[in-house]
């Protein structure tokens, strides 16, 4: 009920009345009326109404009378006047009624986040380290450590959580490895648009020569900020864009190329930078302009090593890696791509020297300003390196695939075919399987029901395991324990020739959306030398579900795209220039383009729109349509 507002109150009042009151068993008697007594009752109604108005002013509100003091207001009556009298009366202000508050929204609630599912890998019998890794060491700035725990402990959330930005910031996506696209594609027609072309070179080097966009060279992509893009040493042009998706290629012919994604169109000055890069390279997740890349070969210019590349002038902010003296395999190349720990702003960065570096960068970025920087000391890396059973005459270190982090572990494989899980805050191994060959491919990560698996193959480096032909399993490997779940066995028997090793090279796409049961796996020189196949695997089972036969192989990775109804696409691209597009639940040709050149990059699709690079005709672009 609301509260008091002056509406309601006792009177206190008697109601009076013209009519003669009579004790109780007396009757009236009737008498005749007489002259005078008219002027009696006049009189009598003079009287009346002037004890009416005396008492109207005792009790009318606000007049400080009876009734005010006691603080009971009236409501607001008409007044009836006796007949023949004439009263003019105050005007009677009625208190305004207090308004009802209105209650404040009760705010929605932020959906709670689902929490992280643990994970806490521990080996079993058959994952033991022992069994194939011979030592490990730590270095902790300049000292070799007996133990090690992180001061800012790396973790690591789901890959679709690593950053976001728009835009395409590292191998495979992010730290699950996922795919190499982004957004929907608007495909109708199921076919390739228009291209454009960008022309690309060579690099000449010690004892060889490099062009163009080799393995795995996926080119990166990212949606700059119009304020921010005012600071870059961009193109007038492209400050002006109300959009730009700028794409940052890194090129085995010694150059980084920066361009429009949809027309080709370049954004500023091509940067010569003079080393070969193979690999693919990453941009922070941040949003901070910086791009970190490794060389993939020595150069005239001295030894192939790790650059950290200021993206608001093209400048470098700091490079390390080159001969490394804590290093076994003296290899400095870095084919594999990094990864950033946005929380702790550290970069982790696998090397072909066996060593995994963790830097802290210190970095500072103010966007108002247009400046970028990190600070790195020599006491900011933490080194881990590794010696395996098989190392030697057969088999390799060295990391060249690209890792996978989940929590504070980070899991990749290695040349020598030890596919390993690490803990990143102790430096301790956690499980390592047989993968038995160099590995080229990059495991990719999945969590099923909350549980997180492997999918990988590997290649066949000619002479280690045979010398003709040799099986090459594609595995689902349990990422607790290092457990193989399934695997092909020697359902692929592959050729090989040296330096061109046969195989899996490129990382297994995921499917998703409607592809969800799939996963879609490159195997070169199979079923004969020269030859490959894209094949489509069921992942509950390892059980083919179908194959794309190509009379090339390929090194490249498969590009896995979506349009807005989830329907997916594979794009599949060959050493003999194709690029194919393929409905990914049947593995249906729908068309095919002809770069012209070999094709051993990764393709990315962004909003639909396709790029890669060739070995030597250029880097292509297109619409999906």
């Amino acid at each position: 009920m609301p509260a008091n507002n002056g509406n309601y109150g006792n009177t206190g009042g008697q109601r009076h009345s013209d009519d003669e009151l009579w004790p109780v068993g007396r009757q009236p008697v009737k008498r005749k009326k007489k002259g005078p007594n008219a002027f009696g009752a006049v009189l009598l109604v003079v009287l009346l109404a002037a004890l009416a108005f005396v008492l109207y002013q005792e009790y009318l509100p606000g007049s400080g009378g009876a009734a005010a003091a006691a603080g009971s207001p009236y409501p607001a009556v008409a007044a009836s006047a006796s007949p023949g009298l004439s009263v003019s009366l105050p005007a009677i202000e009625t208190a305004a009624p207090t308004p009802t508050p209105t209650p404040a929204p009760t705010p929605t609630p932020a959906p709670t986040p689902t929490p992280l599912p643990d994970f806490n890998p521990v080996a079993v019998d058959a994952t033991q380290p022992s069994k194939l890794l011979k030592s490990t060491a730590v270095k902790v700035g300049g000292t070799i450590v007996d133990s090690y725990q992180a001061a800012d402990p790396i973790d690591f959330g789901l890959g679709q959580d690593y950053t976001s930005l728009e835009g395409i910031v590292s191998f495979r996506g992010n730290n699950f490895r996922e795919g190499s696209s982004y957004g929907a594609a608007n495909i109708t027609q199921q076919k390739f648009g228009a291209s454009w072309k960008i022309p690309t070179g060579t690099l000449s080097v010690p004892g060889t020569s490099w062009s163009g966009q080799g393995w795995t060279g996926q080119p990166l992509c990212m949606t700059w900020p119009k304020d921010l893009r005012q600071h870059m040493n961009l193109y007038d042009w492209a400050k002006r864009q109300d959009v730009l998706h700028e794409c940052v290629y890194a090129s085995e012919d010694g150059n980084i190329y920066f361009f429009e994604l949809e027309t080709g169109k370049l954004t500023r000055n091509t940067l010569h930078v003079g080393y070969c890069f193979k690999g693919s390279g990453a941009l922070d997740p941040r949003g901070y302009p910086i791009l970190y890349v490794g060389a993939g070969y020595d150069s005239f210019k001295g030894t192939s090593h790790v650059f950290i590349f200021d993206l608001m002038d093209c400048s470098i902010l700091y490079e390390f890696g080159a001969n490394d003296p804590f290093a076994i395999r003296k290899w400095s190349c870095y084919d594999s791509g990094p990864l950033v720990d946005a929380a702790t702003d550290q970069l982790i960065y696998p090397a072909e020297s066996g060593i995994l570096y963790i830097v802290k960068l210190n970095s500072q970025f103010d966007p108002a300003a247009g400046t970028v920087s990190v600070n790195i000391t020599p006491s900011d890396f933490v080194r881990w390196r590794y010696n395996g059973v098989r190392t030697g005459g057969a088999y390799w270190l060295g990391m060249e695939d690209s890792c996978v982090i989940f929590r504070g572990h980070i899991i990749v494989a290695d040349n020598g075919g030890n596919l390993m899980c690490l803990n990143l805050n102790t430096l301790t191994v956690d499980w390592v399987q047989n993968v038995l060959d160099d590995t080229n491919d990059s495991p990719v990560l999945e969590l099923e029901d909350g549980h997180p698996y492997i999918y990988i193959s590997t290649s066949f480096h000619l002479g280690w395991r045979s010398s003709t032909t040799a099986p090459i399993p594609v595995w689902k490997i349990d990422a607790v324990t290092g457990e193989v779940v399934w695997s092909t066995d020697s359902r692929y028997m592959c050729h090989t020739v040296s330096d061109l090793s046969g195989g899996v090279q490129g990382t297994i796409g995921l499917g998703k959306n409607k592809l969800s049961g799939l996963i879609f796996v490159p195997v070169a020189d199979y079923p004969g030398a020269g030859n490959g196949q894209l094949v489509a695997l069921d992942k509950q089972t390892g059980e083919e579900v179908w194959h794309f036969q190509s009379s090339a192989y390929a090194w490249s990775s498969p590009t896995v795209c979506y349009d807005a109804a989830g329907n997916g696409y594979v794009i599949y691209c060959t050493t003999a220039g194709s690029i194919v597009l393929l409905d990914g639940l049947t593995g249906a040709k729908l068309d095919v383009l002809d770069a012209g050149s070999n094709i051993e990059a990764t393709p990315i699709v962004f909003n639909g729109y396709l790029v890669v690079g060739t070995r030597s005709n250029g880097i292509w672009g297109t619409q999906l349509t």
